[in-house]
């Protein structure tokens, strides 16, 4: 069985109530005064990455492409919208049979990104495109916010595995999502299970506390683990004493022990310690995996330490303090008529506060230096310099409303390391600063 026809891992019909109220209210006035067919452009993008980023990462495409597919309003979705007055019968007859019919570009999963990049493009006419927004934008802020946070980790890492481990500590919807896009951002395995079951990310996991303290003394509990899961499990030794468990832990499974978790403590003193003890009782190939709430930064402190493994939680599902990209979806270009031919206008809001657009359809490219690092993204929306043809980012995932791009997630998580060593050495830099690349204006 292939987990992705299963479809979305969610408990309601479809997709088509992944929006907000206002989104079909502003449809029905326009099927009313004849607007709604007007061939339209929107684009997602982001005016500033959080504070202190480097560069964001794009994740949760492949949960977009998805969304849109099953964005479609049942007779129990039509009904619930009738009951509650939502909108009136007329709307209520189009969204019967609303089928996405248009074009979707984007940059594709696991790409980075800058201020102003335009990372999502919907083409169609307003009504088809303006029902999306909601379910675009929760996808996307959720997901590109986890897979920075993972992308800022797997560098501090440094190679070293990564294992996301923060199920409990989320929604349980958001924590599969959570894992896909730590995923994508450079983790090697999660423990969610429906993480492993829906998108094929290797899970693991052997015992915690709870286990130790079931058996009347320690060495029972290793015992017990070793009898079921062999002697390459991972022994967890901070529940008492860690020295006399790493001790006990080497007796009862011998020295072909596969590691020990340590999971509290002064982590960078402890492992040094642990490290010198297993190698004196002779479990030299012995792994270290440190838990315990960590961040970016607190794995980065880890880098000298003789840790082999990294399990993360809390910190990287919630985005490690930034729990969005704070992207927008904006019309950026519409027609003047319903007329198919009609050409395309460029419309951008105009206000204060740093709220302001730039209309048009946009092409973008990252632009190269002579050593082959990126030292721009260019964002333009007229003709594409020719030194630039062969650099765009966007791809197109959507073809008249059939997805063409759908790839597995091991190529996403492939195309971000790859996106990731482009960029210049700074981008990985933990400390504070502005983005990496300028986002220059053509």
């Amino acid at each position: 069985m292939n987990p992705a026809d299963l479809g979305l891992p969610v408990d309601v019909p479809s997709t088509a109530l992944f929006t907000d109220h206002y989104e079909l209210t502003m449809l029905q006035a326009a099927l009313a005064n004849g607007t709604a067919d007007r061939r339209s452009v929107f684009e997602v993008f982001t005016r500033r990455l959080p504070e202190g980023r480097r560069y964001g990462v794009l994740a949760g495409t492949g949960r977009v492409l998805d969304a849109v597919e099953n964005f479609r309003f049942d007779g129990a979705v039509l009904e619930f919208l009738r009951e509650r007055a939502v909108v009136d019968m007329r709307t209520l007859d189009w969204l019967a049979s609303y089928r996405f019919s248009g074009d979707i570009w984007g940059y594709p999963e696991g790409e980075v990104y800058f201020p102003g990049s335009p990372v999502l493009r919907v083409e169609g006419s307003f009504a088809e495109c303006v029902l999306l927004e909601t379910v675009i934008l929760s996808i996307l802020n959720h997901d590109s916010a986890i897979a920075a946070a993972a992308s800022r980790r797997a560098s501090a890492a440094g190679g070293r595995p990564l294992i996301e481990m923060g199920a409990r500590r989320t929604h349980e919807l958001a924590a599969v999502a959570a894992s896909r896009a730590a995923y994508v951002g450079g983790f090697t395995s999660t423990s969610d299970l429906a993480a492993g079951f829906r998108y094929g990310i290797p899970t693991v996991g052997t015992s915690a506390h709870a286990f130790t303290l079931l058996h009347d003394t320690e060495r029972d509990a290793f015992t017990a683990q070793v009898a079921s899961l062999g002697s390459g499990t991972t022994l967890l030794v901070d529940t008492y004493d860690v020295a006399e468990a790493v001790r006990t832990a080497v007796e009862v499974a011998g020295t072909d022990l596969g590691a020990v978790r340590i999971d509290s403590g002064d982590l960078l003193l402890v492992a040094h310690r642990v490290r010198q003890q297993l190698d004196e009782l002779g479990a030299t190939r012995t792994r270290i995996v440190v838990t315990s709430d960590l961040d970016e930064y607190a794995i980065a402190s880890l880098a000298a330490a003789p840790v082999d493994a990294y399990g993360v939680g809390t910190q990287l599902v919630t985005g490690s303090g930034h729990p969005t990209c704070s992207m927008v979806y904006k019309l950026v270009a519409r027609a003047e008529s319903a007329d198919p031919k009609a050409p395309l206008v460029p419309v951008a809001k105009k206000s204060s506060g740093g709220k302001t657009s730039i209309g048009g359809r946009k092409w973008a490219a990252r632009r190269l230096d002579a050593e082959g690092v990126a030292e721009a993204e260019v964002v333009g929306t007229g003709p594409v310099p020719t030194a630039l043809a062969d650099r765009q980012l966007a791809v197109q995932l959507v073809k008249a409303g059939e997805v063409v791009a759908r790839e597995p997630l091991d190529a996403a998580r492939a195309r971000h390391e790859r996106a990731r060593a482009g960029l210049p050495l700074s981008a990985t830099q933990l400390s504070r600063g502005e983005p990496v690349l300028p986002t220059e204006y053509a």
